[in-house]
């Protein structure tokens, strides 16, 4: 049997479950108390010297449940959620699902006007917040839902919180699951908000359920398989992956946070054969100088999305790890994606089965294949996707308009069904009446040897539309001037792309989750120590 045959048969085991799970059942206690009757004792998670089995996590959902109900928190309540990769967070996000109450992870870096949005917008009365971010809590105004926090850890001396406060109580005692369907909201998670309010996105249980059996087919685990990863709990990826590892029987092993030097060592002590990264941690690993530990590890495959094309070969190569492609969203599901060796360079795959994709113009209407345009999406099976955003009805119905949820995400679809991703829509560089994908230009900058890093942005010239601005990180031991960084450009991208501004930065703006923060970067804009290349007298060929 080759490879590919054995990718397919993969595939096909884990898409199966859609048949072991009837629509009905697609429910976290549901699917918790089958697979706990049949794994029992097998390794379920584990955080740090601490591991549960199946049957030890089903028994923690029930007792966190319990607690939960016995500080009054009822099946719809929310509950906000502020931890590390710590067993803690996993203990209150299992409670509420079992209980039937909402939970709400807070993305760990929210800080004041953000937070108060997300727990007045939320309606939180309860809060689980970790001692080292009790910090964010302490100027927040009086006037939140917000009565109760608490606490994971000693709390600081200096703390001076407004609202009550206790430690985490211990989970005793046991409730039977609340009657949830595939269709009750297990989460709110919210978006990062770089261009208004963060929006809480309406995650229902089946949406879950249907994010690990994609994800798991494609990546084609089994029972055999050991998951690692290092991304944060609040984000959808690493709760993606504990439904992973609880559908298919593979245990899963959470790290505190990703860390460049001890990547591989994590990996080869846990025995992880799969593992998940984002697109900039890939050039960071690459960066890394080469040691023994590059291959000292079982790890076959890396789901790690928005990888420029020209690192995956080099990646592969030095360290043995496959680099899966696809595409999803807090809103969506892994709605594209292709197994490894269907794969094709610069796309992020093709429709998966159960969805429908189309490409829009500004007015709805569907576009041919080659033509930019705004990537819309429509799922077959019931709640496999968002429900909406929690508590704005307006923003849901521009996102849903027309049956199709808008991901602001352009692409261009080719003849074959194979998605290319370009840029977001707000992320388009308008110039001298032409549209500019900052994607584009940050693969080219990206691909010279002296680039580690780029973000390229849009910035207000003289004439009140945008110009063209790149913030690039150098590797270490490198250097490059920016005139010879745009010689390397002109030949490979259209002259009205060429940046104008160049900065070079000893680090770009992240989230928690590796994203750039582009709006940091616009906001700060030209300053003395940017690079015009009109001031400069480069001169552009055409």
């Amino acid at each position: 049997m080759d490879r590919v045959e054995i990718e397919r048969n993969r595939e096909a085991k884990v898409f199966g479950l859609k048949d072991v799970f009837a629509p009905e059942e697609r429910t976290f206690p549901q699917i918790m108390t089958r697979q706990a009757e049949r794994y029992c004792d097998r390794r379920l998670v584990t955080f740090g010297d601490r591991s549960l089995s199946f049957a030890e996590t089903k028994a923690l959902a029930g007792s966190a449940g319990h607690m939960l109900r016995e500080a009054g928190i009822k099946p719809g309540d929310t509950v906000a959620i502020m931890c590390s990769n710590r067993i803690e967070f996993l203990t209150a996000f299992l409670g509420c699902a079992w209980s039937g109450a909402i939970a709400v992870p807070i993305n760990n870096a929210s800080r004041g006007a953000q937070l108060e949005h997300i727990l007045k917008n939320c309606g939180a009365r309860l809060a689980i917040v970790e001692a080292s971010f009790l910090n964010a809590f302490a100027n927040l105004p009086t006037d939140l839902p917000l009565q109760q926090i608490w606490t994971i850890g000693k709390v600081p001396a200096d703390i001076d919180l407004k609202v009550k406060h206790a430690p985490l109580p211990e989970a005793t005692g046991h409730i039977d699951a609340h009657p949830c369907k595939p269709s009750d909201t297990v989460a709110i998670l919210y978006t990062s908000g770089t261009t208004g309010l963060s929006k809480g996105v309406c995650c229902p249980h089946a949406q879950y359920f249907w994010w690990g059996v994609h994800t798991a087919a494609l990546l084609g685990i089994d029972d055999d398989d050991v998951l690692l990863t290092c991304l944060p709990l609040f984000h959808t990826n690493a709760l993606n992956t504990f439904y992973q590892a609880l559908l298919t029987g593979a245990p899963v092993t959470f790290e505190p946070k990703f860390s460049v030097s001890r990547f591989w060592t994590s990996l080869a002590e846990s025995g992880a054969t799969v593992t998940y990264l984002l697109g900039a941690m890939v050039p960071m690993l690459l960066s890394k100088e080469a040691s023994p530990a590059d291959r000292a590890h079982k790890t076959r495959i890396a789901l790690a999305p928005g990888v420029p094309p020209q690192f995956h070969g080099p990646f592969t190569k030095r360290f043995g790890v496959e680099i899966l492609e696809g595409y999803g969203s807090t809103e969506t599901n892994f709605v594209i994606g292709s197994l490894y060796h269907e794969q094709k360079p610069g796309r992020v795959g093709k429709a998966r089965p159960g969805f429908d994709l189309a490409v829009f113009d500004e007015s709805d209407n569907s576009l041919p294949a080659g033509t930019p345009g705004e990537l819309v999406v429509r799922p077959h099976e019931p709640f496999s996707t968002a429900t909406g955003y929690f508590g704005m009805p307006e923003k849901t119905i521009e996102a849903w308009r027309n049956l199709w949820f808008h991901t602001g995400d352009r692409v261009v679809m080719d003849s074959d069904g194979y998605i290319q991703f370009l840029d977001r829509m707000k992320d388009t560089i308008r110039r001298r009446g032409e549209n500019i994908s900052s994607y584009e230009v940050e693969q080219v900058i990206v691909a010279h040897p002296a680039v580690e890093n780029v973000a390229v942005f849009p910035v207000q010239s003289e004439l009140a539309e945008d110009e063209v601005m790149a913030a690039i990180v150098l590797k270490q031991g490198t250097s490059v001037t920016p005139a010879e960084l745009l010689d390397f450009c002109q030949p490979r991208m259209s002259y009205f792309s060429v940046p104008r501004f160049i900065d070079f930065v000893a680090e770009l703006p992240l989230t928690e989750n590796g994203k750039v923060q582009k709006y940091k970067l616009t906001a700060k804009g030209v300053t003395e120590n940017t690079w015009d290349r009109e001031k400069a007298g480069y001169k552009l060929t055409r």
